[in-house]
């Protein structure tokens, strides 16, 4: 295991965080769950997605208000192989009550941000060629979720 772990928190919904998670990467893995009691919410629970592990936090366990609410400050990159695969983690994000933002951010259910990157933009977007990249950076810039063809075209000229 790596030193560091990010610590996730959830309110009052941590079963459902795990249930989605693990759900929507497919070699995610359950290391462990803590409850309080015995048919309770999940307290903490550590999970693994691709190969990184995740703790996740029921910090509040009443039915007060969010009070440390996820922002775009911190998000986390998926390295997709193709388009199908873009299409693959936008949908389960955006698809099941996420938001779409810009540039191939978007947010989960839960408000976390993520930013699902196809491998193509190294060769496009930070491509050799600087005419090239600077027309794939103008068309990623008017794209929510990021179409490699479209990057590639660009690039292309």
């Amino acid at each position: 295991m790596t030193k560091i772990m990010p610590c996730l928190w959830f309110d009052n919904r941590i079963d459902e965080a795990i249930d989605f998670y693990t759900s929507t990467f497919r070699s995610a893995k359950v290391h462990d769950i803590k409850r309080q009691t015995p048919d309770g919410p999940a307290f903490t629970a550590v999970i693994e997605l691709e190969g990184h592990k995740f703790m996740l936090l029921n910090g509040s366990q009443g039915g007060e208000p969010t009070r440390f609410p996820f922002t775009e400050a911190v998000s986390f990159m998926i390295d997709c192989a193709d388009q199908a695969e873009v299409d693959y983690f936008w949908n389960a994000f955006v698809g099941n009550g996420g938001a779409e933002s810009m540039c191939g951010w978007c947010k989960d259910r839960f408000d976390l941000s993520w930013q699902v990157v196809p491998r193509q933009i190294f060769s496009t977007v930070f491509g050799a060629d600087q005419a090239g990249a600077g027309r794939a950076m103008q068309a990623m810039l008017g794209m929510k979720k990021l179409i490699v063809a479209d990057l590639e075209k660009a690039y292309a000229g």
